[in-house]
């Protein structure tokens, strides 16, 4: 992985990071180097009930404190933004019982694509599709869950100044690819994230369609900083890399189930 953003530009993916996490809560709650963020609406989704560690804090106090912030869940789960406060934090969370993973943050380097043809959508077309990779992907879930972790995009509307829902459809008229376009013009940052393609769709280039997709529109918004995330331990990333995106940073994330 490499480490080419330059101090300039680490901090816009910060703020966004941080603003969208915040606006996207159903309820916040600050701490000395960061905040909750939480949402009963989707209480089993882990990602809308979390701790985001933003700047310097207390690394002895974190474990008990996302006890204190968390109890009400089933699961721990403490994001941290930078690379210093993450080492300082590592060792306080593993004898906790954490365990300690990346997600890489990946600028998009490379040329602004054509228009990959995928369409803008609500939620209603997501739905389904969503449901079933969810099924497919983690058949452990309850049914619960799975509605929270599906319904959970109604709350992302309000994370960032423009939000979409792009999707790719098969010939048939399935929805074969999906993901999600967060956009802040004013700031120049746009995300792109949670790019899924449906089980029976593999390989079909759909995955392709939506990204490209998503990267000529935040391009035609006035967004040269585009990036995702995606995790250090899975193959998708090595994808990302052929598809003109460079590691340039990272999330740390610590977890207790």
């Amino acid at each position: 992985m490499t480490a080419s953003m330059t101090d300039a530009e680490l901090p816009r993916f910060q703020r966004f990071l941080s603003s969208f996490h915040r606006a996207q809560a159903g309820r916040t709650t600050d701490f000395p180097g960061g905040f909750a963020a939480l949402d009963d609406t989707y209480a089993h989704s882990r990602g809308n009930n979390h701790l985001l560690v933003t700047g310097p804090t207390d690394p002895e106090r974190l474990p008990g404190l996302a006890d204190e912030l968390l109890g009400h869940l089933p699961h721990r789960l403490v994001y941290v933004l930078h690379e210093e406060v993450a080492a300082v934090c590592r060792a306080p969370l593993e004898q906790a019982g954490y365990a300690y993973s990346t997600t890489y943050l990946m600028r998009h380097t490379g040329r602004v694509p054509a228009h990959g043809g995928a369409r803008e959508v609500g939620l209603d077309a997501l739905r389904e599709p969503v449901a079933a990779s969810w099924r497919r992907l983690a058949p452990e879930v309850t049914d619960e869950q799975v509605h929270d972790l599906v319904e959970r995009r109604t709350a992302r509307l309000r994370g960032a100044e423009d939000v979409r829902f792009l999707a790719s459809y098969s010939e048939d008229g399935e929805v074969a690819s999906w993901a999600d376009l967060y956009l802040d013009p004013a700031a120049g940052t746009a995300q792109i994230e949670d790019l899924v393609t449906a089980g029976a769709h593999l390989g079909k280039g759909h995955g392709g369609r939506v990204l490209d997709t998503a990267l000529h529109l935040a391009a035609e918004a006035g967004c040269g900083l585009r990036f995702l995330t995606a995790h250090a331990s899975d193959w998708p990333h090595r994808w990302y890399g052929r598809k003109g995106f460079t590691a340039v940073g990272a999330i740390h994330v610590f977890e207790r189930a």
